[in-house]
């Protein structure tokens, strides 16, 4: 029964919240139920947060969710029938006016004017989710973690499948943009058992399989050079089809195997070059795939197009679980409030079988419930399975602050800068230059 399933969920991550896990457990519920809530303190007028508004950021504050227990039970609930498909992307919480969290760093953000550089000041926090379907909108985050300032997006990325796939029972597909692949993170992902789907940039070099040893030197590491941008150096394709698609038209799918980054030559890779025929002056799409048997390459473009909606996971949990909007004073407080998200959308998942769809007057019915209409609808289910909080026991009024006690300033926190810029380190010292 989806109800009893849903049941099951809630009392297994209850009791891996921690300290505060009544207080906790409510205001996740309370969160989902409240679309527009203005702060963090307003989650406490919803009827199913009992306790009073002090007792929200208090909860934050004692509260300890066992980040990887709660995986182990996200990944209980996955569908098994099937190989599963893994993304790993990352996103801002901006803090730009935050001078007293510490580690804020340089984070990318894009916007609508170009003028302006895209980057914002905040913490950058990288996910791991699970796609459970093949049409649809969900997406199902088993880890998200803030990257440290000692981190790079690629490192935690790494991490996270290094902790997530031994505990899958079948070898997983993960599927990353364009800034994962390179050859940092074909190393460091090496010993991890997944196959791995990469979009590449269009100005990435690629090099062959080495040329027979002559016996003299040191052998050859790498051999013709594979330009993706520069069609002289390409060698001719092992494979090469034609397909129509439903969504993206005709599409020309080109593959060619044995190739390598330059710092990861024994790290072999398929390339793919999807171009659609309908439109020719569209840039073509170039992917990489590293691991074992590659499927066809009609499927490896689906799996490319599967993952796209972590990026509705991003503005869902943003605009309607309220991730970015609490204003925390220590990173471990966003931390602990960013692992509230994950499993706030499992429980959204697991419920979308018990809600009956009931739109608003402007919105049209739908068959397959969205997370955003799940949660519209959250309420009845509360009322069905029940809560597994006690009822709050009042302790009396706070004493408040000590008299005569003194205030004192927070510390303030320079914004860290990770490592030299790109074009920094190429510049040159022109100042002890000999000219003859």
């Amino acid at each position: 029964m989806p109800d009893l399933k849903l049941k099951l969920f809630r009392n297994q991550v209850y009791h891996l919240l921690g300290n505060a896990k009544d207080a906790v457990f409510e205001l996740t519920d309370a969160a989902i139920l409240s679309p527009r809530p203005n702060s963090l303190a307003e989650l406490s007028f919803s009827p199913v947060f009992r306790r009073r508004w002090h007792s929200v950021y208090e909860a934050i504050e004692d509260c300890s969710p066992s980040r990887y227990k709660l995986m182990e039970v996200y990944i209980s609930h996955m569908i098994l029938n099937q190989r599963p498909l893994l993304v790993g992307d990352h996103s801002a919480w901006l803090k730009p006016d935050a001078v007293t969290l510490q580690e804020r760093t340089y984070e990318h953000q894009p916007g609508k004017i170009k003028v302006n550089q895209p980057i914002g000041v905040g913490f950058g926090y990288s996910t791991l989710a699970y796609i459970p379907e093949e049409k649809g909108s969900w997406a199902l985050p088993l880890l998200q973690e803030r990257i440290n300032s000692s981190d790079t997006a690629i490192s935690k990325l790494s991490e996270q499948l290094r902790k997530v796939c031994p505990y899958l029972e079948k070898r997983a597909i993960v599927v990353v943009d364009s800034q994962y692949g390179c050859a940092s993170f074909v190393k460091q992902t090496a010993d991890i058992p997944c196959d791995q789907l990469m979009r590449l940039s269009s100005n990435r070099c690629f090099y062959g399989e080495p040329i027979g040893y002559n016996g003299r030197g040191r052998p050859r590491l790498h051999g013709k050079k594979f330009k993706l941008n520069d069609e002289t150096t390409w060698s001719p394709e092992a494979q090469k089809v034609e397909v129509e698609h439903p969504t993206q038209g005709r599409l020309q799918i080109q593959a060619w195997h044995n190739l390598h980054f330059r710092q990861a030559s024994n790290e072999p890779l398929s390339l793919i070059r999807v171009q659609k025929l309908d439109s020719p002056k569209s840039k073509p799409l170039w992917l990489a795939w590293n691991g074992e048997q590659m499927p066809t390459l009609i499927e490896v473009v689906e799996f490319y197009l599967r993952p796209f909606t972590i990026e509705h996971w991003y503005r869902f949990c943003k605009q309607r679980l309220h991730w970015t909007l609490p204003n925390f004073g220590t990173k471990e407080q966003c931390d602990r409030w960013s692992d509230l998200m994950p499993m706030m959308t499992w429980e959204l998942w697991l419920a979308r079988e018990v809600i009956v769809d009931c739109p608003l007057p402007w919105q049209k019915s739908q068959i397959n419930l969205t997370p955003g209409r799940v949660a519209q609808g959250f309420g009845t289910v509360i009322a069905l399975v029940g809560t597994p909080t006690s009822a709050p026991k009042p302790r009396g009024k706070s004493p408040g602050w000590k008299k005569g006690q003194l205030r004192h300033k927070r510390k303030r926190y320079p914004i860290v800068k990770k490592g030299r810029g790109k074009f920094e380190s190429q510049k040159k010292d022109t100042k002890n230059v000999k000219f003859a």
